[in-house]
């Protein structure tokens, strides 16, 4: 009996440099995408441009509805998981990884995939979709993190064969936080300030440090102990030319996560009770915006 096929749902900067580099190790992968961007990858290909891989062009099969009983990754934007769950629901998977950012779908998920695996993971990477069917690559890492109860997932298992770099361990809860704690100031101070994260983090250093100390205090009280110090060094020692894809989003006008990112942080926060005041700030300004 055959392997299930791994579904990548959401082709595009992210989604589209795992399946490429999944298709280059040998590892039978689709595309799962709306009716025009599949046309596109089937005829095209997704072509990869990265130092970190080199550049190439993958041969992916392209399709617009997930494979019943597929392996699942979820790489779409947070905010396009509403549209998916009947469709997931439909395809029965046998796993569901979500790279998804924020704190708040896992639940969802799992009412959509009852009896399937559904693990949140998440992925440390910068990578642009230049058009339809080209990405580039521009961080020096790709860094997946995947909880314990996934260790022996077929999708875990896909990506360490395809050499990609994968941590395992820990909880939904923790993986998740791993991230947002250090992705949510990324991502509002380079939105609010305009600016690369080297000089936004310098802009107003005690906004940043207001910032930081709120997000270590939510996501310690939601049971994920977190040092704002070093946080404050992890983002330090980003390339300071980094930018963030809601920064991205929202310099084009174009649908963004500001809610999944900093909404999702106001919400924890004041259900733990605890002071948000910076955050509200921030995301309440590029609201307005």
């Amino acid at each position: 009996m055959s392997e299930p096929v791994i579904a990548v749902v959401g082709a595009g900067a992210v989604g589209g440099l795992l399946a490429a580099l999944m298709e280059r190790a040998g590892i039978e992968v689709v595309a799962v995408a709306r009716p025009e961007t599949a046309r596109a990858i089937s005829s095209a290909g997704l072509a990869i441009h990265s130092r970190n891989f080199g550049d190439g062009v993958s041969r992916i099969t392209a399709v617009t509805e997930i494979p019943d009983g597929a392996r699942v990754i979820i790489a779409t934007k947070a905010f396009a998981l509403p549209t998916l769950t009947g469709t997931l629901a439909e395809a029965r998977p046998a796993e569901v990884v979500s790279l998804l950012n924020g704190i708040e779908h896992l639940a969802l998920l799992q009412d959509s995939a009852p009896g399937a695996l559904v693990a949140g993971a998440s992925v440390a990477v910068e990578s642009t979709r230049l058009g339809p069917t080209e990405i580039e690559n521009r961080s020096p890492f790709l860094r997946l993190t995947v909880p314990g109860h996934a260790a022996n997932a077929g999708i875990t298992a896909a990506w360490q064969l395809a050499g990609l770099d994968v941590t395992v361990g820990g909880t939904d809860r923790e993986v998740l936080w791993s991230k947002l704690r250090f992705l949510a100031p990324m991502a509002l101070l380079t939105s609010y300030w305009r600016l690369p994260i080297g000089a936004a983090l310098l802009r107003d250093t005690a906004l940043t440090t207001a910032l930081l100390v709120e997000v270590a205090r939510i996501a310690s009280l939601d049971g994920v102990p977190t040092d704002p110090e070093q946080l404050a060094g992890a983002l330090s020692a980003l390339p300071p030319a980094m930018r963030s894809s809601l920064q991205n989003d929202l310099e084009a006008g174009q649908p963004n996560e500001l809610d999944a990112i900093g909404g999702a942080l106001v919400r924890r926060g004041r259900s733990l009770g605890t002071d948000a005041s910076a955050v509200e700030g921030l995301v309440a300004d590029l609201t307005d915006r």
